[in-house]
């Protein structure tokens, strides 16, 4: 009969813990594709898995905005506006990271169209720079163009969710 150490349980465990971390972190990378469900304008729920697009910060649902001194309801437009991006098909997503909350950061794409890059483009969104450029010149050619949240007024929604 053979003994084993409790040295060699520790060892045992130990390799055991760090499969499962690989595995996991294995996961994490995997594209997730599905159907896709919108969540609010920086939100989505892929196959079951809650996703925040990267590098975009899209105002919040109960945001609201202004033009020519008239408030409307950005964060809901904003959310309508990926809604209409999404429009029922397949959301493929590669994932970047994992926020505080515990949801996938990643960039989604339709159809081969990056979402964060329309978002902020259309307007509906800014380009998150605390966390990423990549969105940068969308936004400057929104901005220069008026679209969306650029046609009036906004806090930034960083700025609003402090305020809330």
């Amino acid at each position: 009969m053979m003994t084993v150490s409790p040295r060699s349980k520790i060892v045992q465990a130990l390799l055991l813990l760090l499969a499962l971390a690989l595995n996991v972190a294995h996961a994490q990378r995997a594209t997730i594709v599905g159907a896709a469900t919108v969540i609010d304008g920086d939100t989505l729920d892929v196959a079951g898995v809650r996703v925040r697009l990267w590098g975009i910060d899209a105002p919040e649902s109960r945001q609201l905005c202004s033009v020519a001194g008239t408030e409307y309801p950005c964060g809901g437009r904003a959310t309508a506006h990926l809604r209409a991006l999404v429009a029922e098909r397949p959301v493929a997503c590669e994932p970047r990271s994992t926020d505080r909350y515990g949801r996938t950061v990643a960039l989604c794409r339709v159809d081969g169209r990056d979402l964060g890059a329309a978002m902020v483009r259309d307007g509906w969104a800014v380009a998150f720079v605390r966390y990423a450029m990549d969105y940068v010149a969308q936004e400057q050619e929104a901005r220069s163009a008026r679209r969306g949240l650029w046609e009036g007024t906004f806090l930034a929604p960083e700025i609003w969710r402090r305020k809330g």
